[in-house]
């Protein structure tokens, strides 16, 4: 099954013969198109309704990404609309063939990855049944099955989804699941950072904090006008590419199509208050830069940027605790996803909360052999990329 064919529209009313049953809403249509065939505005909106919020499924980041980062172009979208006047998005799922993503050449559907590592679909609160909608957009292209990976477990998406796919009999199956560091933002950010660090530890990162003002006066800013943003950028992406990141080839700014995506996001989604890039100075050096975006009540911690000269005052995490205090003093914000491995030595230990991920595979026929054929290949590459990863480790 090729992207090509996978490209079909097709109605919900039309999709009554299809070999699984539907409690699809009649008023609801759905089809798999091209992501950038959407409408920027609707997908904007459906972000701001949305059961659950995904800073990296906003509009600007996803097309961005779709645009130019290597490797991650030309995804598709689920997508459902309402019977309104404006035919009104209700639900969005960006997704590709397993054989784009994985070179598996079996008929599913799995989500696009986004370059952060979060990927729960986009469903209208007002319109939870838009769920149902999604499985019968990528049953109707001719997939067996839809992997969500990277999607959040415990949140309302999820449980829409489920318990869609439970009413038609289907079984969802979590294929692998972590938890990782989140922040409760509306606690009290010195109490918060207390308990989590304890006396002893917070009062070595205030002598270390003191080392570093020897250097120049150390300052916390964050940029968020559209101007602001793009020179905050441009230091984000020098600090990653001076670290390991740059050593190892993988920072942004070392790849044209990388950099190209994360220049055009951040500047497009600081034009709709939704991207800030936090920084920290000793006098007028920067020594660690992030970014950070926002959608509904909550913020992404993306990436992470230091001037490994200061390693010894642990910049990282210095510009982790302003940015703790930052986001706990915002009423508007009541949690942050660090959106960083489950295992995160710089991280986990600040933000004590936790937030459920994982891949979630989804049959869309009851009784599909092809299903198991499916899972059994996802298995056999998630065991050879661990086997994989020990070997690595094993030789460093």
């Amino acid at each position: 099954m090729t992207d090509t064919a996978l490209v079909r529209r097709a109605s919900i009313a039309d999709a009554a013969a299809a070999r699984a049953p539907s409690d699809v809403a009649p008023s609801l249509s759905a089809c798999l198109l091209p992501i950038d065939g959407l409408d920027i505005a609707q997908w904007r909106a459906l972000s701001e309704r949305a059961i659950e919020p995904n800073g990296y499924y906003l509009a600007n980041w996803m097309l961005a990404v779709n645009a130019s980062a290597p490797g991650r172009t030309g995804a598709s979208a689920l997508a459902v609309w309402d019977s309104s006047p404006s035919r009104r998005l209700a639900g969005l799922a960006p997704v590709v063939s397993l054989r784009r993503a994985f070179r598996i050449p079996l008929p599913a559907l799995i989500s696009a990855h986004p370059y952060g590592t979060l990927c729960t679909p986009l469903i209208d609160r007002a319109q939870p049944e838009a769920a149902a909608g999604l499985l019968q957009a990528a049953r109707t292209s001719g997939a067996h099955a839809l992997i969500l990976r990277e999607s959040s477990l415990e949140g309302e998406a999820m449980r829409v989804l489920e318990a869609v796919a439970l009413r038609q009999g289907l079984a969802p199956r979590v294929l692998q699941s972590h938890r990782r560091a989140a922040l409760d933002a509306t606690r009290e950010a010195e109490m918060l950072l207390h308990d989590a660090l304890g006396r002893k530890k917070l009062k070595e990162l205030r002598r270390q904090r003191h080392r570093m003002e020897e250097h120049g006066a150390v300052s916390f800013a964050v940029a968020r006008t559209p101007q602001d943003v793009a020179s905050a950028t441009e230091i984000f992406l020098k600090l990653e590419a001076s670290g390991w990141k740059g050593k190892r080839g993988t920072a942004l700014i070392q790849r044209a199509g990388d950099a190209a995506f994360i220049r055009r996001a951040t500047v497009a989604l600081a034009e709709q208050g939704q991207c800030e890039i936090i920084a920290l100075r000793s006098g007028e050096t920067p020594v660690a830069a992030g970014i950070v975006l926002r959608q509904a009540k909550r913020a992404f911690f993306f990436k992470l940027g230091v001037d490994e000269r200061f390693a010894k005052f642990s910049p990282g995490v210095q510009l982790t605790l302003d940015l703790t205090r930052h986001l706990c003093a915002d009423p508007l914000t009541t949690s942050a996803d660090s959106t960083a491995s489950p295992d995160h030595p710089m991280i986990n230990p600040i933000w004590r909360d936790r937030f459920a991920i994982g891949d979630v595979l989804i049959p869309l026929r009851r009784n599909d052999p092809m299903v198991e054929v499916i899972h059994a290949a996802l298995i056999a590459r998630q065991t050879l990329r661990s086997l994989a990863r020990r070997v690595v480790r094993g030789q460093r």
